[in-house]
């Protein structure tokens, strides 16, 4: 029996980025399957939340995600452009936000059409991987033939009919904040979240208990 999980997932996490090649391997390795739902980074979600954090807590994320990169093996530069428009030194997020919106809408789209994870995977590769401007150029378009997606078309779809993108957006993030947890990558198994791409070991671990099987 195949078990499946929720997967809450962010384009400006770089938590989010560090966890992922850890689940293509778990569903390629296990009987298991992520139901991956993206939602929106909190600077978006939750109005002037940069505002009230602890200023030394951005130098510490970053030292802490360039190690836990280094540890894996994996590549990691702050993006360039940010997914988030934003001040850093006052925590001010922009009104126009130009590219997460189409991000987030984009990666509905190819959990929709069954490359959820190759999509993220792929992505977020580039935006963290060291890429600058991955914006530009065909660097999205290369990132989604890896994960055997049209770019082009995926863009057509999310401009078609954006309101329903949007709505499931927001079902994501309300069925995220009913798991109990606001942060991502969040992880939901049977109601219980695991949050943290730290986590992902305990996940397993319960998935076990629960019969999870190599395939």
């Amino acid at each position: 029996m195949t078990l499946e999980y929720d997967l809450f997932w962010s384009f400006r996490s770089p938590y989010s980025y560090l966890v992922t090649p850890r689940l293509i391997e778990f569903e390629r390795d296990y009987d298991v399957k992520a139901n991956v739902r993206p939602v929106y980074p909190i600077a978006v979600r939750i109005p002037g939340f940069f505002k009230q954090v602890n200023p030394m807590w951005p130098p510490y994320l970053f030292r802490d995600c360039t190690r836990i990169a280094e540890m894996l093996g994996m590549p990691f530069a702050w993006p360039s452009p940010d997914p988030i428009v934003m001040n850093m030194a006052s925590g001010e997020v922009a009104k126009e936000q130009p590219y997460i919106h189409r991000l987030t809408r984009l990666g509905v789209a190819a959990a929709a059409a069954g490359q959820g994870l190759p999509f993220l995977a792929a992505v977020s590769g580039v935006i963290f991987g060291g890429v600058r401007d991955w914006h530009l150029g065909d660097h999205l378009a290369r990132a989604a033939e890896r994960a055997r997606l049209n770019l082009a078309k995926l863009d057509s779809e999310i401009e078609r009919d954006a309101d329903r993108y949007e709505a499931a957006i927001a079902e994501n993030e309300a069925a995220q904040k009913n798991a109990g947890h606001w942060g991502v990558p969040l992880m939901v198994f049977k109601g219980e979240p695991f949050f943290g791409q730290d986590r992902f070991d305990l996940l397993r671990w319960r998935m076990q208990q629960n019969g999870l099987t190599r395939r």
